[in-house]
């Protein structure tokens, strides 16, 4: 546990270089993330990010790595659904498709 505080704490004092190599502009970032550019620059300066704000950052300046697990949590998802029999054959899809004039 004290590696990964020691991680985060390094990854936030380090944050405003990691901004500033990525392609994004900070106001973009700024936005995505949702508070005040005032708020942002304080907390840059200030190294006081929530950790739900640097999650916020590290999708937007990580957007592969966000993806692949955002896939692997929908696949672990998708592997429950099926054992719990949380699904609809490709049939009943197809009906209730055709059902809604969608094919």
């Amino acid at each position: 546990m004290i590696q990964e505080i020691i991680a985060y704490k390094n990854i936030l004092e380090n944050i405003e270089s990691l901004i500033d190599k990525s392609t994004y502009k900070r106001n973009y970032i700024i936005e995505k993330v949702g508070i005040s550019s005032p708020t942002f620059y304080r907390k840059l300066k200030a190294h006081s990010f929530t950790p739900d704000e640097m999650l916020s950052i590290a999708k937007i300046l990580s957007p592969e790595e966000n993806f692949k697990l955002q896939l692997k949590a929908d696949i672990a998802q998708g592997k429950l659904d099926y054992i719990n029999g949380d699904y609809i054959t490709h049939e009943e899809m197809l009906a209730e498709l055709k059902s809604k004039n969608l094919i």
